[in-house]
């Protein structure tokens, strides 16, 4: 399985490294099943991170013909205060670091990554999976209408308007979409796309290694809906 980690101008730092690092590991625990790349709709090339200026390199182009499994990270920015509006439009103006998070995914949408994820979300052969604002850059793109998803819990009323089915859970799998939480839920994405694609002993194996125990119950539409109090 070939996995595509998605970078793009103002990304969250650790919405990239928790679920790299993890399928990473995951691809050392079981002799090469996983590869994992850091790719952006540009091609290579040194993109800026919204916390601190911080710098990672995309080494390939997001390919979805390439990818068994596209990631798509969050933002890192300025969340405002309840009700605060962003002075600007959002994707309008170059990118500058501190902006507001929802002007830095709408920034996205000017660029090929959503025509990238449409092809993808449209093959059947490929999964995609997000961490915290990810989705909303899958909803904005009009990719999400009718499918179950989560994001971080600040944008759970965002991404329910855009026809998506909000779920406050820590991880959604929605079949050939799953989605992660708010930030540091893609470490316990990372183990989950582990153990559904290799199975448990080697997720247990590098949650182990990462001394790190996943949190919260894996959001299914499966069973009998809860009867409320």
């Amino acid at each position: 399985m070939h996995i595509q980690v998605v970078l793009f101008d103002g990304f969250d730092p650790l919405d990239v490294i928790a679920p790299y690092e993890v399928l990473y590991a995951g691809g050392t625990a079981s002799d090469g099943a996983v590869t994992v790349e850091l790719v952006s709709a540009e091609g290579p090339r040194e993109v800026i991170s919204g916390t601190g200026g911080l710098v990672l390199r995309a080494t390939a182009a997001l390919d979805p013909e390439r990818a068994d499994m596209i990631l798509v990270p969050g933002a890192s920015g300025r969340v405002g205060e309840p009700g605060e509006v962003p002075q600007e439009e959002a994707g309008v103006g170059e990118w500058k670091q501190d902006e507001f998070i929802p002007v830095l995914l709408g920034r996205t949408l000017t660029t090929e990554l959503p025509a990238l994820l449409q092809q993808a979300m449209e093959d059947p052969d490929v999964t995609v999976a997000t961490v915290c604002g990810g989705s909303l850059v899958l909803a904005m793109a009009g990719l999400l209408e009718g499918r179950h998803a989560t994001t971080h819990h600040l944008g759970l009323d965002m991404l329910d308007a855009t026809g998506a089915h909000a779920v406050r859970a820590r991880i959604v799998d929605d079949g050939d979409l799953i989605t992660g939480a708010g930030v540091t839920s893609g470490l316990d994405l990372g183990l989950y796309l582990l153990e559904r694609e290799l199975g448990p002993r080697i997720a247990h194996a590098v949650e182990d290694l990462f001394a790190h125990e996943r949190r919260g119950t894996v959001w299914r539409a499966h069973g009998p809906a809860p009867v409320a109090p």
